[in-house]
């Protein structure tokens, strides 16, 4: 019945705790791009930093798990909008977060070459404890490693919708569709005992009728891109510094188009050192409109650098696929982390992981973050992943129930993929049991995350 079966070995009754390993099956294998059919145990929406992880956690606990991604590859953030240095998954000389996520990234870094940071030291900035990838090279070890755990997977469509009834979600699946295919349907219909959005905006959380949390004003994104093919040494750089800021008086350049000073812009080849405003992409509309600003942004900028002495082979190398958003909705659940709770490292009953970033809001013409106090490592309750008043749904990524000032520091990759491993364990542990997350013992559930190398917080 399970491509993959629980090893369990009990402990006390009084615990009531359970370790679990995996049991594969020789010549185990899960369908790749074909319509799904049938039940599933579980159904994750979106396999971006929390989704990937978040699949190949439910599945290698031994449940049947399906997981849909709009674009053609997995990864979200790091790979399609090519921010590809995750971080942070350690504090103050030791690590907080582990687990699966982390392992692949090594895998990456191992199988590029490329050498980690030295994680004993504290660093003077906290970006230097990110560990840059590459993204060419991420997406197809992620994606191995979600096939390998026995996960089916669609790729080019999205849940549009799911309803809950007598214990069970059925989800309507949108797909790409051949119009001249005998098979061709609007929409597929899938049923799942357990679903977990990890769309980055709760779009299937909202379209079951849960709230979602926005403000008014929202950060803006970012087009990755990377400029090559000139020296720093052959460009007078306070000559550029006036000629930049005549432009945007012109309307040549947006004032967002450079944010800072340009020796720092060149030194990056102008990795995010531009912003989006008002970039949002929890539609198709959204997602249009976002990724033509952002690469028109690029032009501009490419067009007005030519023309400078010393600039005039600039060339493109680099171009991320869509341009990078970093804050949408956030669902409204159980519990929601105010940046006091994150301030403060507070600890839950229920706590999951941990996650470290500053609090990390940025603005039209730049950002100010404000690292946390010495010693503080935030963690996040499971109750924060769960819709309020809901059953058998979770919510993990970025719209994590949150204000905004701690989400602008929950979002980051490491952090999602903590929360995703979080969450793909226990929609998988409710489903085989029969219950809602929220009713599910937690010990089981901190056991089987430390079987899989997760760190759990201890209250």
């Amino acid at each position: 019945m399970r491509r993959r079966t629980f090893v369990a070995c009990a402990f006390s009754a009084l615990a009531g705790a359970k370790l679990f390993a995996l049991a594969k099956k020789e010549g185990d294998s899960a369908p790749i791009g074909v319509p799904p059919g049938g039940e599933y145990d579980v159904l994750i929406a979106g396999g971006g930093t929390a989704g990937a992880i978040a699949a190949i956690q439910s599945a290698r606990l031994g449940a049947k798990t399906l997981l849909v991604e709009r674009s053609s590859q997995p990864g979200g953030t790091m790979t399609n909008a090519g921010v590809c240095h995750p971080g942070i998954f350690h504090a103050w000389g030791r690590q907080v977060i582990a687990g699966i996520g982390f392992d692949i990234v090594k895998k990456c870094a191992d199988l590029n070459g490329d050498a980690l940071p030295d994680f004993s030291k504290e660093p003077k900035r906290h970006w230097l404890h990110q560990i840059w990838l590459n993204p060419f090279l991420f997406a197809p070890l992620l994606e191995e490693e979600i096939l390998s755990a026995g996960v089916h997977l669609l790729y080019g469509a999205s849940v549009a919708g799911a309803k809950f009834d007598s214990g069970c979600w059925t989800a309507e699946i949108m797909p790409l569709c051949d119009r001249q295919s005998e098979s061709y349907k609007t929409a597929l219909s899938v049923r799942a005992k357990q679903l977990v959005d990890c769309t980055g905006n709760a779009s299937v959380a909202a379209s079951a009728g849960f709230e979602r949390l926005c403000d008014g004003d929202i950060q803006p994104g970012t087009q990755i891109y990377r400029f090559s093919s000139y020296k720093l040494s052959d460009i007078d750089i306070p000559a550029l510094d006036a000629a930049v800021k005549e432009a945007k008086k012109k309307g040549v350049l947006k004032r967002q188009d450079i944010v800072g000073g340009m020796r720092n812009f060149l030194n990056a080849g102008g990795f995010n050192q531009h912003h989006v405003l008002n970039a949002r992409n929890a539609c198709s509309g959204n997602l249009s409109e976002t990724s033509a600003r952002g690469r028109a942004s690029m032009l501009r900028v490419l067009r007005f650098l030519k023309n400078f002495k010393g600039l005039e082979n600039i060339k493109v190398s680099y171009l991320a696929p869509e341009t990078g958003v970093r804050e949408t909705f956030r669902i409204k659940g159980e519990t929601v982390v105010s940046v006091d709770d994150y301030t403060s490292a507070r600890v839950w009953p229920d706590s999951v992981c941990h996650c470290f970033y500053p609090v990390d809001l940025h603005y039209d013409h730049g950002v100010n973050p404000k690292p946390l106090e010495r010693g503080k490592v935030p963690t996040v309750p499971l109750s924060a992943l769960i819709p309020k008043g809901s059953e058998n749904i979770l919510v993990a990524g970025k719209c994590v129930s949150s204000d905004r000032l701690a989400n602008s520091a929950l979002r980051v990759q490491a952090s999602c993929m903590a929360m995703g491993q979080a969450a793909g364990a226990a929609a998988a542990l409710s489903a085989r049991m029969n219950t809602s997350p929220g009713n599910l013992n937690f010990a089981l559930l901190a056991d089987a995350l430390r079987a899989n190398g997760a760190i759990v917080p201890q209250a």
